[in-house]
């Protein structure tokens, strides 16, 4: 039996990929203090994933804060303004935080499967040496075979692909169209083949973009690196370069999400995910 609730979709020309990429840095300007300060809070969070238990839920509920992310361009889409409990309006929803933590799972088991397939169980780090990486210690790499640095990239960047493609529009179906999660894995991946024309055309747009960024970031790299308060200035403009890049990535999943999906929005209809209305409050 066909399912009634199946989302339809609309297959979109390539030019569609600068247009998403153009709408996406036009909705970052509109608000882009306020997204940039969801995009910090975010990034804080993810830096519990070494807590005992705090850090394995805060690494299950990563779709559910890109999931805020999305709301919150949706907010501004809509003419309304993106207050930080956005980040966490889909972990504080019930119905949906299951399927969120449900759809973070399977990234984990992806990422194993990928780095136990790629790497191997030829290339064992010493206990010490793994220590001394979890406390920061960046000269433990060097003391690292390069096979088993390259093959660990290798399968981080396979993993990151495998479950970013399964990710990118079934984040925004379970919760913009409350779709279960399988359904939202099939017809989201679906919707992503049908349109790999305008797909890539906005992954080559990004690469565009982040070429003179990647320059920029090369150039301050020495200056982070450094002591005193140049080298805090320098750390703390390379962090907002690339957060600035996260949300343009957010952004053109939003936007190619919006269209493909027809999903409306107005400031005189606001979703059925809405937060207290004292936003000045929360920004505080």
């Amino acid at each position: 039996m066909k399912d009634a609730k199946k989302t339809a979709y609309a297959t979109l020309p390539p030019s569609a990929g600068m247009s998403w990429l153009a709408q996406s840095l036009r909705l970052l300007r509109q608000q882009a203090g306020r997204l940039l300060l969801i995009a910090m809070l975010m990034q804080l969070l993810l830096g519990l994933v070494q807590v005992p238990l705090l850090g394995l839920f805060v690494v299950l509920a990563v779709p559910a804060l890109s999931a805020g992310i999305l709301e919150a361009f949706h907010r501004v889409r809509g003419g309304r303004s993106a207050a930080l409990v956005l980040l966490f309006l889909p972990i504080a929803s019930r119905p949906h935080l299951g399927r969120f933590m449900a759809m973070g799972a399977l990234v984990i088991v992806i990422s194993i499967v990928c780095i136990s397939f790629v790497v191997g169980a030829t290339t064992e780090i010493d206990e010490a040496l793994m220590l001394r990486l979890q406390q920061g210690d960046m000269a433990a790499f060097e003391e690292i075979d390069p096979t088993f640095i390259t093959r660990l990239f290798a399968a981080f960047a396979i993993s990151v692909a495998i479950s970013g493609t399964l990710t990118f529009f079934s984040i925004p179906l379970v919760w913009f169209y409350d779709r279960p999660l399988g359904g939202a894995l099939g017809e989201g991946l679906k919707a992503l083949l049908v349109n790999w024309k305008p797909m890539l055309v906005l992954g080559l747009g990004l690469v565009v973009v982040f070429l003179p960024l990647s320059l920029l970031i090369g150039l301050l790299m020495p200056v982070a690196l450094g002591e005193g308060v140049g080298g805090m200035v320098g750390m703390g403009l390379l962090m907002v370069i690339l957060l600035l890049f996260q949300l343009l990535l957010f952004g053109t999943q939003y936007c190619s999400f919006a269209e493909i999906y027809s999903l409306p929005t107005a400031p005189d209809s606001p979703t059925k995910h809405e937060p207290p209305d004292d936003e000045s409050q929360l920004l505080a």
